[in-house]
């Protein structure tokens, strides 16, 4: 048997469906409603999958799907689920100037405090990138944990605000600040997996390979890394499909037979800093 605690996994969905096409200028209407699938279809199966399993979520919200979608977000809130915010149109920040990023955060954090009546306590950039502005901003506006970097897998650390990229010296590490960060990877993410792109001719894997690599990552943490925290990412437009729906309800089946308990994002990083706070002394330093 395992020793230890048991596997902590955060299940976290991103509402984006016509929000990102709009920001690329995909405006014609089959990418459109390419996007719209996820509202229609998608949203409504995995709500009823959690609702089946009784597992609670994490939703990260454009401020645009939000206020195209309102009954479907106070569903998800009925539910139980965290919302978290994803921009306003799914903007990326790194293409953003400060003073845009800033307008962004506020914009999305309205739509969503409308709905929701509370600021949402967590945020995940658009495509993942974020800009050298972000860290700073998302501590100005009261963020509690960010869900954007890739520096670890199973295990959170803080956030850094003012790494410095040299090309003539070493890399320069900023100073770590109060905002957790609750790790990613492309790799345990739906989209590029399964969704086709047309530019590529790439996407759309057989759910089995992609179980395989979702189910191996949780079962080496399991083995692996004690207290880890299993993060997956997936976007309704994308897993909503039935046969991809299937896939995700096995991998529930086999980490609830592992022992998994499944959390909201917000209260797994409150726990953690709660347990670190003391240990962050602000100096810089690699991770």
């Amino acid at each position: 048997m395992t020793q230890g605690p048991p596997p902590t996994v955060c299940l976290s969905f991103d509402f984006d469906q016509m929000s990102s096409r709009i920001f690329r200028g995909e405006t014609t209407p089959t990418p459109l409603s390419r996007g719209e699938f996820g509202a229609r279809v998608g949203m409504p199966r995995v709500l009823e999958l959690l609702r089946r399993y009784a597992l609670p979520a994490t939703f990260f919200v454009p401020g645009h799907s939000a206020d195209t979608y309102p009954q479907l977000v106070e569903a998800t809130l009925q539910d139980g689920h965290e919302l978290g915010h994803h921009g306003w149109l799914h903007e990326v920040p790194a293409t953003l100037s400060e003073e845009q990023e800033r307008a962004v955060l506020e914009r999305g954090i309205e739509s969503l405090r409308r709905i929701s009546g509370v600021k949402p306590p967590g945020y995940r950039s658009p495509s993942w990138d974020l800009s050298p502005h972000s860290i700073r901003l998302l501590l100005e506006y009261g963020f509690r944990y960010d869900s954007s970097l890739m520096a670890d897998d199973f295990s959170f650390y803080w956030c850094r605000d003012g790494d410095i990229a040299h090309t003539d010296r070493a890399f320069e590490f900023g100073r770590e600040v109060d905002l957790v960060e609750m790790p990613v990877s492309w790799l345990l993410d739906d989209h590029p997996l399964f969704e086709y792109d047309q530019r590529t001719r790439s996407g759309m894997a057989a759910p089995s390979r992609v179980q395989e690599i979702w189910q191996d990552e949780f079962d080496y943490m399991v083995e692996h890394v004690p207290g880890g925290v299993y993060t997956l990412t997936m976007h309704p437009q994308v897993i909503g499909r039935g046969h991809r729906m299937l896939l995700l309800e096995r991998l529930i089946r086999h980490m609830l037979a592992r022992g998994a308990v499944f959390r909201r994002m917000a209260e797994v990083a409150g726990e953690w800093r709660a347990r670190h706070a003391s240990v962050r002394d602000g100096s810089a330093r690699a991770g």
